[in-house]
């Protein structure tokens, strides 16, 4: 389908990418095959979302509960993530797009911290999409981090507990100089927000879509635009 000229296109989406396993179960192939073809789908949405002219787009790669899986399956996730860490600077080159993570990436292993510095680092001047991975995400956790760095800088007199607002509270999350998401996509059917981007949503428009993240394309996104486009956005009961 083609987006209308007139649509609004959302300066900032978010997406769960959920699905993985169910795709590569009904293929009858190991979870790790379904978490591959959904590395490769996160490159392509890249891709698309920039020629959109889409902003910000924020993709929740691994939360904190995701260490509760097997030790197998985490450990090829690490591996994927090595290697699309380097697909994903050579993307980033060709497209313009400047990457951030967010999350606590102090439990991964050094090599991948160096990685995840490493495409910040190269990418922090580019001008277009700019495209944020949360890994080792928790919306909870987030939040714990954020009072706690907080609390020692009231304590250490460089805030005052009178001058905390929305705005500065929101100054400690990961997210600090990133705008809220404007729309949602959960793939794959499920109703919750799996401890993602708690603070972030509370006025985002949200599109569930039974789609399983491996199979989501252009088609997808752009149907989650025209519902996007559909809603009555009221903040506060104003419109």
């Amino acid at each position: 389908m083609a987006l209308d000229e007139m649509m609004r296109i959302p300066e900032h989406v978010a997406l769960i990418l959920d699905g993985n396993g169910r795709w590569a179960k009904k293929r009858g192939l190991p979870r790790t095959m379904g978490h591959k073809e959904g590395c490769a789908t996160v490159e392509k949405t890249v891709e698309i979302a920039a020629r959109m002219g889409i902003r910000y787009l924020t993709v929740y790669g691994f939360s904190t509960e995701n260490w509760k899986r097997s030790e197998q399956e985490v450990g090829a996730l690490m591996q994927l993530f090595r290697y699309y860490m380097v697909r994903l600077l050579k993307i980033a080159s060709a497209n313009n797009v400047r990457v951030r993570m967010i999350g606590d990436r102090a439990r991964f292993d050094r090599d991948i911290v160096e990685g995840i510095n490493r495409l910040e680092v190269q990418t922090k001047d580019n001008t277009g999409l700019t495209f944020v991975i949360a890994v080792n995400y928790g919306g909870r956790d987030e939040i714990r981090r954020a009072a706690s760095k907080l609390a020692k800088d009231c304590v250490e007199g460089r805030v005052l507990p009178e001058q905390i607002d929305e705005a500065v509270f929101s100054s400690y999350l990961d997210t600090a100089e990133i705008p809220d998401p404007d729309l949602l996509i959960r793939t794959s059917g499920e109703l919750r927000l799996s401890n993602y981007l708690l603070w972030q949503l509370a006025y985002t428009e949200i599109v569930v879509t039974d789609c399983l993240w491996p199979d989501f394309c252009q088609e997808e996104l752009e149907k989650a635009i025209v519902q996007y486009n559909k809603r009555d956005r009221r903040f506060g009961g104003v419109k």
